[in-house]
């Protein structure tokens, strides 16, 4: 009789977990670097700003709009790729080069920054044909823009929505930083939300940025950068006045060109539409 031998064969089941990508979201502040025409003037100032205060750009994230090259195009101040036509009319093939040649350099320009120590994160108001793939990325309104236009879809009728119950804001905190001590040389302090009080002095080599107002109870010899959050209302107050910068909402000025009778003076400075003004307190 035969007889059927029964194995079986244990299987061992084995779960394989994906591991979790932690995502987390981030924001900050950038400085805006705006180039003008003629760069050779532009890039003379912003040396001498940089010599003034060699950390101000350091390990800080900074936008590039190059708004004030595309509108100066024409005028010819800008480092072109070719010289632009005149006023008659051009072949197609004419017209491609005159193209190129309205082109700014931003390659160039992005180039001759890094070379100061300048590391730009991105580019605003810039057409995206102007930027090749090794250039930082196009940005709107500090968010990456669109570089290739939407396809041509009808887009639906829109829907209107139910407005949400509004309810009242909480009372905000006041954002002001005071600092019980002097700050001195190679500190620096980044306050974008509002004002920054400082009980003490600002040594030289110093640095203060700060989104509002700048109040300084002894002297500053350092650097102080108010309204760095685009708030043109910033002041700069100091008991006595021997800054190396002064900066209000993009403006600066260096020791060199401010009024030597304020020296070691109580000093305010303000801004007056694009100009920096400066008077003695008492």
């Amino acid at each position: 009789m035969a007889v059927g031998n029964n194995s079986s064969t244990a299987v061992t089941s084995i779960s394989l977990t994906r591991p979790s990508l932690p995502l987390r979201g981030r924001s900050f502040r950038a400085l805006v670097l705006a180039p003008e025409t003629p760069l050779g003037d532009w890039f003379s100032h912003l040396d001498a700003l940089v010599q003034r205060s060699p950390t101000l750009f350091s390990e800080r994230p900074v936008i590039l709009d190059v708004s004030g090259l595309a509108k100066d195009s024409p005028r010819g101040g800008l480092s072109l790729r070719g010289d632009l036509a005149g006023p008659e009319a051009a072949e197609p093939a004419e017209d491609d080069a005159n193209a190129a040649a309205a082109t700014p350099d931003i390659a160039g320009l992005v180039d001759e920054l890094k070379q100061r120590g300048i590391r730009i994160m991105g580019v605003e108001k810039a057409e995206p044909a102007w930027l090749g793939p090794a250039l930082p990325p196009l940005l709107s309104g500090g968010r990456p823009a669109e570089m290739t236009p939407p396809a041509d879809v009808e887009a639906p009728a829109p829907v209107k929505a139910q407005e949400p119950t509004k309810t009242p804001e909480p009372p905000r905190k006041p954002n002001s930083l005071v600092l019980e001590n002097p700050l001195r040389s190679g500190q620096s302090v980044y306050h974008p939300e509002g004002d920054v009080t400082v009980m003490g002095s600002v040594a030289s080599g110093a640095e203060i940025l700060a989104g509002g107002s700048i109040h300084i109870y002894g002297a500053l010899r350092g650097r102080a950068i108010a309204g760095a959050g685009g708030n043109p209302r910033a002041r700069i107050c100091c008991r006595k006045f021997e800054p190396e910068l002064i900066g209000i909402d993009g403006l600066f000025r260096t020791a060199d060109t401010t009024d030597p009778k304020l020296r070691k003076m109580a000093v305010q400075v303000w801004l007056e539409g694009e100009t920096l003004r400066m008077a003695a307190l008492d």
